[in-house]
């Protein structure tokens, strides 16, 4: 596999359901204060309800717009939900997708995972993949079974383009929200493992592919991941809803 300097690192902001738009918007505006590295791919993904006034404010800077989720058709009868072109319209270059919440909470599946991955794509949004087990999961030994299933699920169809232009999150779920994490070799482990599970698919995509480590990343851990051969940046949760610990997490991701 290539060194990941080749790879351009992405600090990716997850804000859950967080901020109104009045404080999405002093969130945006702080982090465009900060002295952000010019090496690193910054995103954030605000609630939905802000993406709109966020759009306007990241537009010609070098914070880039995610969404949070996305519905695999265009249009349509589903109540609640928000379609790929409308998050296009937006100005959305990425979404998340699969995050281990909306598969807890919602019953999101791995055919869903992977319908959503291709209508993203078919209107130019990089889906970022989230995959990663329970405790229990990795506890019964599980772990690499579970991780390569949801992967491969996840990428089924694509064409080796499209496999090049995908973002894997690995967010083991008992470290999310927790204050636990895997350790930096640990998630360096998993990391290749995906990888050569996309390797196997398409070599070439392997090692493009940007794989992000996530769960509970704070400026004070993230040196550890970030120094990782197979680590490229990370989903930040909690700590991306504060322009400074932020901030602090993207000068790190320059190793």
């Amino acid at each position: 596999m290539e060194g990941k300097q080749a790879r351009t690192p992405l600090i990716a902001g997850n804000w859950k359901m967080h901020k109104t738009v009045a404080e999405a918007v002093e969130l945006v505006e702080g982090l465009l204060k900060a002295d952000l590295p010019a090496p690193v791919e910054v995103l954030v993904c605000p609630p939905f309800t802000a993406l709109s006034e966020v759009a306007k404010i990241v537009a010609g800077t070098k914070i880039k717009l995610g969404a949070q989720n996305l519905h695999w058709e265009k249009q349509g009868a589903y109540t609640g939900e928000v379609s790929p072109v409308m998050l296009a319209e937006l100005g959305c270059e990425y979404v998340i997708i699969g995050h281990s919440e909306r598969r807890q909470y919602f019953g999101e599946t791995d055919e869903a995972v992977n319908r959503k991955v291709k209508a993203a794509l078919e209107h130019g949004i990089k889906p970022i993949i989230c995959v990663g087990e329970s405790l229990a999961e990795r506890e019964a030994g599980v772990t690499e079974e579970l991780i390569q299933r949801q992967v491969r699920a996840a990428i089924a169809g694509l064409s080796a383009a499209e496999l090049a232009s995908i973002v894997i999150a690995y967010e083991p779920i008992w470290a999310i929200g927790t204050g636990k994490t895997a350790d930096g070799p640990e998630a360096n482990r998993i990391g290749r493992l995906i990888r050569e599970t996309i390797a196997a698919v398409d070599r070439a995509a392997g090692e493009v592919v940007r794989i992000l480590y996530g769960g509970s990343v704070k400026p004070e851990n993230f040196a550890e991941f970030a120094a990782q051969s197979d680590i490229d940046g990370a989903l930040v949760g909690g700590a991306s809803l504060k322009a400074d610990q932020f901030a602090a997490i993207v000068r790190v991701a320059v190793v």
